[in-house]
This record gives structure tokens, C-alpha cells and sequence, in this order.
């Protein structure tokens, strides 16, 4: 099951389960038989025919003439505006400098790298059960829901309070299973971040290494790139020294919130690492798939 299909199915259950408790069967019948859809309401014996409906004819007035408008209102209508047009400063001409080199390039493929990478992958292997576990929650809750709700409507010799009693602790259910899930999926999404985090900000070093070791001064994203030859792309060099160094990463265990994880201290946060630095979390890059990794459950 692809990332997007799980994410997708955990998203519709979630709002399967904010739809309202159904009330009584009793409630509903009523409800039904004002609205007249959905239930089959037997006549009423003694019951008048309803009168049919007295047609009524409405006319249509006729459409009077406009007016043409005027050749100087025309006119005026397809102007341009004048509007003003304030000065702006004089650049001024800049002193030579020297012109940076003869450009080395290099290509690579982001989605092969993720693909290729062994850190990658086990992160794509672990997230992706735990994102499964947690639709296949998501989808089943519903059906619980269902279920007691139909119990509820079948019970006899309930009094009225009793049956609202019910009912309000089937909703407190929906509302406990909604807030359970939405902290399920978030921990995973977290999970994700700091997984895929350290490959990114590997990579960009192994990149850097890489190139430098080649010559090359400018790399491209083959995926932007029209044609180039073989012999530009280090996308497979790339993948084996990002492999070599970093063959596994750390991710949070199944449940461990990572937001309390940063305040334990035990690892650097995003917090202590300024923005842009070489050990600065990056956005999140692209899986195999070309799609922005956002955790598996």
C-alpha cells in the first residue's frame, strides 16, 4: 500500500468518525415521516386526499429596449487610466569583477538516490507498518461505532434518559477515538522527519564530497535536466558513499512522541542547530516514488 493510498484512507475514516451518532430508531421514524424520505409511512386511516396543487401561470415581461450608450461614454469606457508613474533611482554601473569559472557539471537522480539508499528504505519498511496499522484502525472504528449504535437503537424498555445516556457515551467514544488518532498520525509524521532529516543531511555532505572529488562545481537534478551523457550522472557514486557512511538511521520507537523526545535532551533539536548549516535539518526530500516522504505507520 502506497503512502498516499494509506494516508488517503486514513484521512476518510477519520471522517467517518466525525459524522454525528444516529439517534433512536424511534427519533428517527419521526424524523422520516416529517421529512417524507427514506422510510415507508404507512396512510393514515381516515386520512383526507391531499388536493392536487392549482397550476400556476407565470408571465414572462417582456424585455424592454436599452438604451445605446453615448460615443463619449463608449470612448471613456475602453481608455486606458492615467495613472502616476513615480521616478525610481539610476543604477549605477558596477566595477568589473572576475567571471566565475568554466562550469564542471554533474548530474544525479534524488528519487534513485532514496531508492538505492539502505537507510531509506528500512525507513520507508518501518514507518510504512506503522502507518497500515494505524488505517486499518481508522477503518474499523466506524464499524465499532456502527454497531453499538444499532444495539442502542434496538434496546427495549429503555427510558429516554437512559437511551441520551448511551448515546452521549458513544459520542465521547467517536470524540477519544478521533483525538487518539489524530496523535497516532502525528507521531508518525514526526517519526518521519527525523528519519528522513539525517539521510537529507547526510546526503548533502556526501554530494559536496563527491563532487569535489569529480571537479565538478555545479550539480543538476537529472530530473530538470533535457540530456546528459552518461558519464555527468554520480547518482550511483553518490548512493554507495551515502550507503557506506550512514547504513541505518535512528527512528523513534512505535508510539515515542518525538516532541518529548527533543526535550529529554538526548539529542540535538531543530532548536540547536541554526538554519541552514551543514547539520541543519533540511526539508524533507523526496522517497523513490517522488513523493515527499511523510512517515508510514
Amino acid at each position: 500500500m502506497s503512502r498516499l493510498t494509506t494516508t488517503s484512507a486514513i484521512a476518510a475514516a477519520v471522517a467517518l468518525l466525525s459524522t454525528p451518532v444516529a439517534a433512536p430508531v424511534a427519533a428517527l421514524a419521526q424524523t422520516a415521516q416529517n421529512s417524507g424520505k427514506g422510510w415507508f409511512v404507512p396512510p393514515q386511516q381516515g386520512a383526507q386526499p391531499e388536493t392536487a396543487p392549482r397550476s400556476v401561470v407565470r408571465r414572462t415581461p417582456a424585455p424592454q429596449p436599452q438604451a445605446e450608450p453615448a460615443p463619449e461614454e463608449a470612448e471613456q469606457a475602453n481608455a486606458q487610466p492615467v495613472l502616476p508613474v513615480p521616478p525610481v533611482p539610476n543604477v549605477p554601473e558596477q566595477a568589473k569583477a572576475a567571471a566565475p569559472p568554466a562550469p564542471v557539471m554533474g548530474v544525479l537522480s534524488v528519487p534513485d538516490l532514496m531508492a538505492r539508499s539502505t537507510a531509506a528504505q528500512e525507513i520507508d519498511k518501518v514507518l510504512g507498518a506503522r502507518r497500515d496499522s494505524l488505517s486499518a484502525a481508522a477503518q474499523k472504528e466506524p464499524a465499532n461505532r456502527r454497531e453499538i449504535n444499532q444495539q442502542i437503537q434496538q434496546s427495549k424498555g429503555l427510558t429516554q434518559e437512559q437511551a441520551q445516556a448511551k448515546l452521549r457515551a458513544l459520542q465521547d467514544r467517536v470524540a477519544r477515538a478521533q483525538r487518539q488518532f489524530r496523535e497516532r498520525n502525528r507521531i508518525i509524521q514526526e517519526a518521519a522527519q527525523v528519519a528522513y532529516g539525517q539521510v537529507e543531511r547526510t546526503l548533502v555532505q556526501v554530494i559536496k564530497q563527491v563532487a569535489q572529488a569529480r571537479g565538478m562545481n555545479l550539480v543538476l537534478n537529472r530530473e530538470q535536466v533535457a540530456l546528459a551523457m552518461p558519464a555527468f550522472d554520480i547518482t550511483q557514486n553518490v548512493a554507495d558513499v551515502l550507503n557506506k557512511v550512514l547504513p541505518s538511521v535512528f527512528i523513534p520507537a512505535d508510539g515515542e512522541d518525538p516532541e518529548k523526545l527533543a526535550k529529554s535532551g538526548k539529542y540535538p533539536t531543530t532548536a540547536d542547530i541554526p538554519a541552514g548549516s551543514v547539520g541543519a535539518p533540511a526539508p524533507v526530500i523526496t522517497n523513490a516514488s517522488g513523493v515527499a516522504p511523510s512517515g508510514k505507520h
